[in-house]
C-alpha cells in the first residue's frame, strides 16, 4: 500500500510556498498520494524526505527505456491512470517484430529491410515502428549472436534479445552492448543468471511467469538481486487470457499500488492469419500493453495497428488540430479555388486528400475552431460567417486569387448569406462530405 497524504505531509517542509503549483503542503501531500503530483516539483524537499517518500513519489508504473546511443530509444510505462479520459496515456505501445535466427542471410536481410520500411504518413502524422525482436530459435549461441549482429548493423530500431539460454544471451549482448537491448526473459529457472547479465550490461530485463502468482515471485527475486528496469510478461498467450492478465496487472498497479506489478507489460500475438493478428494486437493496445511482439510485417496489416495506437494514445483533452493559415495544394495560381474547413486535423486532412485527388490546384483555409469538426464548431458558434470572413481578410487570401469565390462545407449552408454579406465574396456551397469534393471540383473548376 502507498503512503497516506498525512504520512507524506509529515516529511514535507511545511512552507506553504505554493511553488509546487498547489497552495499548501497538505494539498501537495494529498496530490502526491493520489499520484497527481511528483516530489520533484517541491523545491525545498530534503534528501532524507526523498528517500523516505521514494515509493510514494515514484510513478505507479516505472518508466523503462529500451535502446541507447544512435539507435531508437523506446520509452515504456510511466502510466498513471486506468482510462485515458481520466488524464491521458503517455507512452505509446512499442511495436516489435519477431525475427528468428534460423533465417538464412538473404531472408534475414530482406525481412529487416521490410521492417525498416514500415513508415507511414497519415492525417499529417508520421507513423513508425519501434523494435526488432531476435529469437534464438536455433538454440545455438553462435547463430544467435550472428543474427543479432546482422540485425543491429541493418537497423537502427531498438532491439529485443529472446533466449532462455544465458550463455547464448551473453554472447549476443557482447555484440550490441551499447544498444541497451531488452533481455527476454528471466524465469523461475534462470532469473539469477539473466539478472546478472542485465546488471552487467546495464540493460532492461523482461520477467516472465507462467501466471500472475509466479510472475510476482520472480519479480520479487529479481528486484532483491538489485535490478529494477523490468518489463513484465504474464505468460498467457490466448487473447482472452492476455486481456484478463493485462487488465489485472494495470488494476493492481493503479488501484492497489501493488509494487511488484509496477512495471511496463508486454504481449505476444499468436494468430497465424495476419488479419486476425492485427485485431489481436489492437486488443492488447487498447488494454494496457506497453509493448507487443508481432510476426507479420505486411504494410496493409501494420498500418491499421499503428493508426489504432495513435488513436488510443492521443490526449483526449487536446484535439489534434492544424494551424489556421492558407494551405496550398498543388501548383496554385490566381484562378485556384478556395476551400473553407475547420482546423480539426481529421477534417482538414480529409479535405486536403480529396482536393489533391481532384487534380485541381487549390487553396484551403482551416478556421481555428479549437480543433472541433464542422458541425460541432458551427453548433458552438465557432464556425460562423462573420468569423470566416474575418479570418479570410486577416490571412490576405484576396491577394492570392483574382476571383472572389469561396467554397464552404455543405453541412453549414446556412452560413452562406452571412459570409457573403461580411466578406463580399460569392459563396459556393460544397458537398457535405469530403468524398464529394472531387466530382464537385471537376464540375465547377475544370
Amino acid at each position: 500500500m502507498g503512503l497516506t497524504g498525512l504520512a507524506i505531509f509529515k516529511e514535507l517542509p511545511k512552507k506553504n510556498c505554493g511553488e509546487c503549483g498547489v497552495p499548501t503542503c497538505l494539498a501537495f501531500a494529498m496530490a502526491l498520494a493520489a499520484g497527481k503530483a511528483t516530489l520533484e516539483t517541491c523545491p525545498y524537499v530534503t534528501e532524507a524526505a526523498k528517500e523516505a517518500l521514494g515509493s510514494a513519489s515514484a510513478p505507479p508504473i516505472k518508466l523503462v527505456k529500451v535502446g541507447a546511443g544512435d539507435s531508437k530509444v523506446v520509452e515504456l510505462g510511466d502510466e498513471t491512470v486506468m482510462f485515458r479520459h481520466d488524464k491521458t496515456f503517455y507512452h505509446p505501445t512499442g511495436i516489435a517484430f519477431e525475427v528468428e535466427d534460423t533465417l538464412d542471410e538473404a531472408a534475414l536481410t530482406e525481412k529487416i529491410a521490410q521492417i525498416n520500411d514500415l513508415e507511414f504518413d497519415r492525417v499529417g502524422l508520421h507513423y513508425t515502428v519501434d523494435m526488432v525482436a531476435i529469437k534464438n530459435a536455433s538454440g545455438n549461441a553462435d547463430t544467435f549472436a550472428g543474427a543479432v549482429k546482422k540485425v543491429a548493423e541493418a537497423s537502427k530500431l531498438a532491439l529485443v534479445l529472446m533466449s532462455d539460454d544465458s550463455a547464448a544471451m551473453e554472447k549476443a549482448l557482447e555484440t550490441v552492448t551499447a544498444r541497451k537491448p531488452l533481455i527476454y526473459a528471466a524465469t523461475t529457472d534462470n532469473f539469477e543468471a539473466m539478472t546478472a547479465l542485465a546488471k552487467k550490461y546495464e540493460a532492461p530485463l523482461a520477467v516472465k511467469g507462467a501466471n500472475l502468482d509466479e510472475l510476482e515471485d520472480v519479480v520479487n527475486k529479481v528486484v532483491a538481486l538489485g535490478h529494477k528496469d523490468l518489463v513484465l510478461d504474464p505468460g498467457s498467450r490466448k487473447t482472452v487470457d492476455v486481456l484478463a492478465d493485462l487488465t489485472q496487472l494495470r488494476r493492481m498497479t493503479i488501484k492497489k499500488k501493488f509494487r511488484p506489478f509496477g512495471y511496463p507489460v508486454m504481449a505476444f500475438t499468436t494468430e497465424t492469419d495476419p488479419m486476425d493478428e492485427a485485431m489481436q494486437a489492437q486488443v492488447y493496445i487498447s488494454k494496457y500493453a506497453s509493448m507487443i511482439v508481432l510476426k507479420t510485417v505486411e504494410k496493409q496489416f501494420v498500418m491499421p495497428i499503428l493508426s489504432w495506437r495513435q488513436n488510443i494514445y492521443t490526449d483526449p483533452q487536446k484535439p489534434i488540430q492544424v494551424e489556421s493559415k492558407i494551405y496550398e495544394v498543388g501548383a496554385v495560381n490566381e484562378n485556384s479555388p478556395v476551400y473553407i474547413t475547420t482546423n480539426f486535423s481529421l477534417s482538414y486532412y480529409s479535405v486536403e486528400g480529396e482536393v489533391e485527388a481532384s487534380k485541381i490546384p487549390s487553396y484551403i483555409i482551416p478556421i481555428d475552431t479549437d480543433g472541433t469538426s464542422v458541425l460541432t464548431a458551427w453548433a458552438a458558434g465557432k464556425f460562423g460567417g462573420d468569423k470566416i470572413a474575418e479570418v479570410m481578410k486577416s490571412l490576405g487570401i484576396e491577394q492570392k486569387v483574382s476571383h472572389r469565390n469561396v467554397v464552404i462545407p455543405g453541412y453549414v449552408a446556412v452560413i452562406a448569406a452571412k459570409l457573403k454579406e461580411d466578406s463580399g465574396w460569392n459563396v459556393m456551397v460544397g458537398p457535405r462530405e469530403a468524398a464529394g469534393i472531387s466530382p464537385f471540383a471537376r464540375a465547377n473548376f475544370s
